[in-house]
């Protein structure tokens, strides 16, 4: 039986551990927290910091291991491509990818010189005097160069909030670093392209646009739907996609998958947040579905053997999903203890449902710090349907049949998306 440490135990790391168990893989994770989510479905499990590449490699030498994988986590990428070289196992990083996509500032110095746009902002390291970006007016988004999924970031309005919240931001940088920029408000659509690099090759795999939740003040704005295509997708292959493709080159990818995400204002394409790695938002699960191939088995399999994706991948790949609409609903909740949900076997069964993934059961609890990250989502249901009205009804379906209630009887559920507009996507 083949074994493989897999890096985190966020709860969307669980899943790829799950896979890796009916691969018939033996699973070991390592993450510092002894109740990290994903080490409930490994085989083992190890209490210690991803940082720690020594006390890893130690346990890959006992254990014998015949493959390493980082899962859902930007910063462990890093220490993931130390240990692969430390036990000479293959890894899809590279220094120039390190450099490229696994930090905001690296990620800025590669669009400048590949021309990509990018939001304007500025670096403030701990010791430096506050200041604001040239040619940018307030509300800026401040956040720490090096965490991620809403951690530490938010949205300033004034100038003593701005210069306050510069000081505490640097508290959740490891570098102690911050990136302000331009606060890209609701008038701009979002949404993003996720990529495939097969033996140095990229294709773009997926490009979906999202509806984000405004309601909770200036923390970092989180995700409500995403819908695939994007509406976007013609003018972003043609004006964007190129250059981006040049920039991947000169990082020497050679395989992995990345998801970059954009602002689109004034039909301008503002890139930001790149992802070297599976994403939580998942657009492996309605790639699967339509287009066969998984990026999760192709990571488990890369690890353990060095090849990325079958021969006939370029075949498998289609970005427009062979017609079809995929539409995966983000169900947010507000704080307090989760009394009774009902309704989930019925959206699982739902015709158009083809995964749901599930991150709070009955009498979990909502805490006030998760609250404007992604840890207050409940269940990510992703859909396929063959037009956006059917996907529209398909929401309205969900939303009609789930419940979620706290300990005094109250709706849970922070907001629905709203539904998206047929008109945007009927010139395709």
């Amino acid at each position: 039986m083949k074994k493989i440490i897999i890096l985190g135990g966020n709860p969307e790391t669980g899943v790829l551990v799950e896979i890796a168990n009916n691969m018939g893989l033996h699973t070991i994770v390592i993450d510092p927290n002894p109740n990290a989510p994903a080490k409930k479905f490994a085989a083992k499990t190890y209490d210690i910091d991803g940082f720690d590449i020594d006390g890893i490699v130690k346990v890959a030498t006992e254990n014998d291991v015949d493959g390493v994988l980082v899962g859902v986590a930007d910063i462990l990428v890093k220490p993931y491509k130390e240990i692969c070289e430390r036990l000479n196992l293959p890894c899809y990083a590279t220094d120039g990818t390190i450099e490229a996509f696994c930090s905001k500032d690296g990620y800025k110095r590669y669009c400048e010189e590949y021309n990509v746009q990018d939001i304007p902002g500025i670096y403030i390291k701990k010791d430096e005097a506050i200041r604001k970006p040239e040619n940018v007016d307030l509300p800026l988004m401040v956040k720490p160069v090096d965490s991620g999924g809403g951690v530490g970031m938010k949205i300033c309005r004034d100038e003593a909030d701005y210069n306050e919240t510069v000081k505490n931001v640097l508290k959740f940088s490891k570098k102690g670093i911050v990136l302000v920029e331009k606060y890209m408000d609701s008038k701009c659509d979002d949404m993003a392209a996720y990529y495939t690099f097969k033996d140095g090759i990229p294709h773009l795999s997926a490009i979906y646009d999202r509806t984000l939740t405004r309601l909770q003040g200036d923390s970092s704005p989180i995700g409500l739907a995403t819908l695939y295509p994007s509406k976007h997708t013609e003018e972003f292959v043609k004006n964007v996609n190129p250059k981006l493709c040049e920039l991947f080159k000169s990082t020497n990818v050679k395989n992995g998958v990345l998801n970059v995400q954009f602002f689109v204002e004034d039909g301008v394409f503002y890139s930001y947040d790149p992802g070297f790695r599976l994403q939580g938002e998942a657009p492996h699960i309605p790639l699967a579905h339509i287009n066969g191939f998984d990026h999760r088995k192709m990571l488990l399999n890369f690890a353990l053997t060095g090849v990325f994706g079958e021969d006939n991948f370029a075949e498998q790949n289609d970005y427009m999903l062979r017609g079809k609409k995929a539409c995966s609903i983000w169900v947010l909740l507000k704080d307090g203890k989760i009394d009774s949900i009902k309704g989930l076997d019925k959206i699982k069964s739902h015709k158009n449902v083809i995964f749901v993934v599930e991150r709070f059961k009955e009498g979990d609890e909502v805490l006030p710090a998760m609250v404007g990250t992604e840890r207050q989502v409940l269940y990510r249901i992703y859909t396929v349907s063959d037009s956006v009205a059917e996907t529209n009804q398909t929401i309205l379906d969900i939303q009609n049949i789930l419940d979620v209630r706290n300990d005094k009887g109250e709706d849970m559920v922070l907001e629905w998306t709203d539904l998206w507009n047929t008109d945007d996507y009927n010139h395709h």
